[in-house]
């Protein structure tokens, strides 16, 4: 039987309507997405007030914890896990599709050191994480949202920023990434005027060779756009 809270993806209980940085394209799975859930299920993490969000928790050991926002179809993702084994990861996404199209694949290759999460990130952040407990945050390609009128909605702002800087222990970091210039632009300004984070790279970064180059990067590349990286850390205390 289809555990029903991978249909349910924000908590909002008592909480205000809030501007969302993703519109919900899908919430059903056909027969075969089924039989992945079930083969595949104890790579799902659910939501649950209840839970924290740590390596003890997820995965039985204490190895660093490297959260990824909005993994897509997941392929950098579970690339990433296989290769950095002596760290654990958790990817966070909302789109059933790649959510059940990534966990076939951790579940077929024995992927044990990545987790899946179907639910909003903002959630998970403010409510099951604790502060100074995770060590990295991958936000590879978010939606740009195009339109002037759309910015509003990007995932990068002051607010979100300061939710993830509250989150990573000492040293930990953030790797973001996009191959839309103005976007760029706009959250390396937003990322080197927090206070409690610092640029190494003093601007942007040099590639990460462990990031493996996805089919959209490949698209983007393809139509002359430009993949800008940006990096930065945790200050640690004076």
């Amino acid at each position: 039987m289809i555990d029903q809270r991978i249909f349910k993806i924000e908590n909002r209980e008592g909480k205000e309507r809030t501007i969302k940085s993703y519109v919900l394209r899908n919430n059903t799975l056909d027969e075969k997405g089924e039989k992945i859930l079930e083969n595949a299920n104890k790579h799902i993490v659910y939501y649950d007030q209840g839970l924290k969000i740590n390596s003890e928790s997820l995965f039985g050991n204490d190895k660093p914890l490297i959260i990824e926002i909005g993994f897509g179809m997941g392929s950098a993702t579970t690339k990433i896990a296989k290769e950095r084994d002596a760290y654990n990861f958790l990817g966070l996404e909302v789109y059933l599709e790649g959510v059940i199209k990534t966990l076939k694949v951790v579940n077929d290759e024995k992927i044990e050191n990545l987790k899946l999460m179907r639910y909003n990130a903002v959630d998970v952040l403010n409510t099951i994480v604790d502060d100074n407990s995770i060590s990295g945050f991958h936000i590879f390609f978010p939606d740009p949202w195009m339109k002037k009128k759309h910015h509003k909605r990007r995932l990068i702002n002051e607010t979100f920023i300061s939710l993830l800087a509250s989150k990573l222990k000492e040293g930990g970091y953030i790797y973001f990434v996009t191959d839309w210039a103005e976007y760029a632009d706009e959250a390396l300004e937003l990322f080197e005027a927090d206070n409690n984070l610092v640029n190494p790279y003093s601007g942007f970064a040099d590639p990460i060779s462990w990031r493996p180059e996805t089919k959209f990067e490949r698209k983007g590349l393809e139509k002359s756009h430009e993949v800008r990286e940006i990096w930065v850390e945790k200050k640690g205390r004076d």
